[in-house]
């Protein structure tokens, strides 16, 4: 799983150079042996340990372009005009493959182990050999050989009809050692690329990536990248799979890192591919020379360029540290771990190999998949780390490395996996399916659990954060960083219950997941992306989401609607620019922010009703059963706390929020200075429209652009009206009554225990010992209006424990809640989830919401916490449905 970058590193530091008497093109390493390929044809070795040289060979008759080791570390491939596999050990000549094809030098060198094929990438094709069949092809002729024939241009008669004289090395064999590999004619792919094969690597298979299937991947002259399958019956033979196409520049140098793979190019840029999905996902302006070799390692991405200069990023590729690591070229990197460290090692033009330290190894030792609560609570603090904020570019890696991230942990506890493929600029979603154990006489249903794994932005410019919003920590009871409540905790405790059902093998049928990356801005490409894979997702019988909050800090509620919502934002254009209110201001001038200040007006009245045509019609009327329960809600509240005011006020409050539907206006902006003297060109207002069942998106978004164009035609204005919606989710409305409900229900009860009328936790306490003192108002209003209230300023780090009561319990309360168990509360919310009624519709499943956190947990503002016992019991929650609901 991919590392998130925390804490800073120290820059790398110089502790050995190795010098030479020619250029260094080539780099490889083992597990104690450094290997460099030189300018004049030689392999050099030296000992990791105390980089004495071991070893020189004469290897080749060209300048040794490539060096590969391969993952077993028993064999050192390297490549000139021919390509020659030796002993790492012994450093014997093993075989020499070559092509009777006039191919030129031979650039870059892969091995399949799983397959014993060797894949040689050169000027103009791509050409491999399996070794597995080298005693069942014919005997090599050895005057095929390329410095055995001779060739059309050098070895051309001249002046006299007489050809220029060969040197006499390059007529002699190159050894009496080895056996010889002649490449059959079959097994070479002409102009794999337009242009030369640079370089190539091998993803999947045996090589530790998230691919099922090995591939070749090659970059190319022609600026393309090119994945190929490997088609282990037809020896090893590849087919292009894809072509990844980003411009004419040369891609120079590849590298891997899990489903990420970069390329260096002759421009000074890195391009940054996802392999699940084929997309461009982040161009990095690195160097003003070509790259010309690239690393991974450490968790973070080196550049070495044709200037001498190394640059190391982080994860999200900001530049943490550039240095000149030699006074010309840089031809070849490595990195490698020795004796704990971490070393990168650069090879240049200038005659040198440089050793740099950069920092201590990590341990990356795969361990067994553990789902126990100290496990979540780690895998929790792994992907608070990753800022998975949708709405910025600048995080969009970290996005992508968050869906891997997860796409890893649930291949890791036994599910299928999958990156569902959304638009070009947005975020995968996670597809994962646990397989239940089914039986031919009782086939389970299945449960789709829905939820994202994008936040909100947590800049924290003006420091109201207690503790860096990216690194969690724990403080009385809870857990504090962006994320933990909405929704990356509730997911994983989703995860983590599945999981261990899988591992007692008590998982009764099919679990499938559904994590989007793009919940945070309107769902972009959800839709889309389950659409166009619902064959693949299959039947579904029941949704389960959990992206609320309870009401209180106190009662376990279940959430049976929300309401949708109408984004959208109404520009007002002036044909003329900016103006100065002073010289130029006049009534006869159609001022944009007047206009636009109009037209807004007639949305509403001064009570608040909206005043779009027809707006109401749909909204069903209040039922005795549903008045009932608002009645239960604002009791149950109020006897808890009676400072939250009269239980009727607080009854009208909720319907109001929940099966109302409301318009609001969010900002107001303009443009021209702020504060200044202005006549604004254009003003912007940026509005929503909160619906209820019943009502469409459809028809409250035409609605509105009506209302706002009639009232802009009647202001006869020469100014321009454009009205664009942002995004829109439909409401929901569940069925309380109906199996997931009830199962639930039982659930929560079940986990959770008696409640007592009493108010439990959310009681102030002393200021935690962080980092920084978070700044917080008190919140003192005693009308029970907002989710705020419902807190009754609920002190935001709370010693509050979900066992014991923090207020006075008289012996006769105690007797008379002895031995209930108090039901959830069923709700309803104000806020809108694009993707639930969505998925309701697509799949014909009923939904059901599990509201994990409390009231209290701040999700979208600073301070985000999640109580870490509602952690542990939601995951035992979810437990219970996806072991149960199943068999109903």
């Amino acid at each position: 799983m991919p590392t998130p970058t925390g804490a800073a590193r120290s820059p790398p530091t110089l502790f050995h150079k190795v010098r030479n008497e020619r250029s260094i093109l080539a780099l490889a390493v083992s597990k104690a042996r450094l290997f460099a390929g030189t300018q004049s044809g030689e392999i050099l070795v030296w000992s990791l340990d105390t980089y004495e040289r071991l070893y020189s060979i004469k290897a080749h008759h060209r300048s040794v372009l490539s060096l590969y080791v391969s993952e077993t570390q028993g064999l050192l491939f390297s490549s000139a005009g021919d390509a020659i596999v030796w002993c790492t050990h012994s450093l014997s000549r093993l075989y020499t493959i070559y092509s009777t094809y006039d191919v030129g030098d031979v650039f870059c060198v892969a091995y399949s182990p799983s397959l014993e094929t060797v894949y040689l990438g050169s000027q103009n094709t791509t050409q491999w050999y399996d070794l597995s069949d080298k005693d069942n092809r014919p005997k090599p002729e050895l005057a095929r050989h390329p410095f055995n024939r001779n060739h059309r241009f050098f070895d051309s008669k001249g002046p006299g009809g007489a050809p220029t004289p060969r040197p006499a090395s390059a007529l002699e064999p190159h050894s009496e050692d080895g056996q010889y590999l002649e490449i059959d004619k079959k097994d070479i792919a002409q102009y794999a690329h337009n242009g030369y094969t640079y370089c190539m690597l091998l993803a999947g298979g045996s090589t530790r990536t998230t691919f099922e299937d090995e591939m070749l991947i090659s970059g190319g002259g022609d600026g393309t990248i090119k994945i190929w399958s490997l088609d282990k019956a037809h020896g090893g033979s590849i087919r292009e799979l894809k072509t990844l196409e980003s411009g004419d520049d040369s891609v120079l140098t590849l590298v891997l890192d899990d489903t990420l793979l970069y390329s260096g190019r002759v421009n000074g840029e890195i391009n940054v591919w996802d392999l699940e999905t084929c997309q461009l996902v982040r161009r990095i302006e690195s160097h003003t020379a070509d790259i010309l070799t690239l690393c991974v390692g450490n968790g973070t991405l080196f550049s070495g360029s044709a200037n001498g200069f190394v640059k190391q990023f982080t994860s999200r590729y900001e530049c943490m540290h550039e240095w000149q690591a030699h006074e010309h070229l840089i031809l070849a990197s490595v990195m490698t771990e020795y004796r704990g460290k971490r070393i990168y090692v650069t090879g240049g033009n200038d005659d040198c190999i440089a050793v740099w330290d950069v920092g201590d190894a990590r341990d990356e030792t795969p361990k067994p998949a553990a789902t126990n609560n100290d496990e979540l609570f780690n895998s929790l603090s792994q992907l608070v780390a990753l800022r998975t904020v949708s709405s910025r570019p600048e995080y969009s890696q970290d996005c992508r490395r968050g869906a891997s991230w997860l796409k890893s942990l649930l291949k890791d506890f036994g599910a299928d996996t999958e990156m569902l493929s959304t638009a070009a600029s947005t975020n995968p979603v996670v597809f994962a399916r646990f397989r239940g154990k089914t039986t031919r006489s009782k086939q389970g249903k299945t449960i789709l659990f829905y939820g994202h794994y994008d936040v909100v932005p947590a800049e924290d410019k003006q420091q109201l954060w207690a503790s860096d919003p990216f690194v969690m920590r724990g403080v009385n009871g809870y857990l504090y960083g962006r994320g933990v409540s909405d929704n990356k905790g509730p997911v994983l405790a989703a995860i983590y219950a599945v999981a261990e059902l899988v591992a007692e093998k008590n998982l009764s049928s099919d679990v499938v997941f559904l994590i989007e990356g793009e919940e945070e801005c309107g769902s972009r490409g959800f839709q889309r992306a389950i659409q166009q894979n619902k064959e693949k997702i299959g039947a579904i019988d029941w949704i389960l989401l959990a992206n609320s909050y309870w009401l209180d800090d106190d009662i376990p509620c279940l959430t049976y609607g929300l309401r949708g919502v109408v984004h959208a934002t109404v520009e007002v254009t002036s044909q003329r620019a900016n103006l100065h209110s002073g010289v130029d201001g006049s009534q006869r001038i159609n001022e944009a922010m007047k206009d636009l200040i109009s037209i807004l007006a007639v949305l509403s009245d001064t009570g608040g009703m909206i005043k779009i045509p027809r707006f109401y019609d749909p909204v069903l009327p209040l039922t005795r059963d549903e008045d009932r329960r608002y009645t239960a809600i604002s009791k149950a509240l109020v006897s808890r706390d009676p400072q939250r005011g009269d239980a009727r006020q607080l009854a009208e409050q909720l319907k109001g929020r929940w099966r109302e539907p409301s318009l609001t206006i969010h900002r107001i902006n303009s443009s021209g200075p702020t504060g200044s003297s202005v006549i604004p060109h254009t003003a912007t207002a940026t509005v929503s429209v909160r619906l209820v069942p019943h009502q469409t998106t459809s028809e409250i978004q035409e609605a509105l652009r009506e209302i706002l164009q009639a009232a802009f035609a009647s202001l006869e204005t020469k100014n321009k009206l454009t009205i664009t919606i942002d995004h829109t989710a439909e409401p929901w409305l569940g069925d309380p009554r109906n199996e997931i409900f009830r199962m639930l229900e039982e659930a929560v009860v079940d986990v959770w225990g008696p409640v007592n009328h009493q108010r439990r936790g959310s009681v102030p306490a002393t200021k935690p010992h962080l980092k920084r003192t978070a700044t917080r108002s008190s919140y003192t209003e005693t009308t029970p209006g907002t989710s705020a209230s419902l807190t009754n300023g609920s002190d935001h780090h709370s010693q509050a424990t979900a066992d014991s009561p923090t207020s006075p319990v008289s012996p006769q309360e105690m007797k008379a809640s002895a031995g209930q168990s108090w039901k959830p509360l069923l709700i309803r919310e104000g806020g809108s989830i694009p993707a639930i009624r969505f998925l309701e519709q697509e799949f014909e499943a009923p939904a059901a919401h599990l509201p994990c956190g409390q009231a209290s947990d701040k999700a979208h503002l600073d301070n985000e916490r999640l109580r870490l016992s509602n952690l542990y019991k939601s995951k035992d929650i979810f437990k219970r449905v996806f072991r149960d609901l199943p068999l109903r």
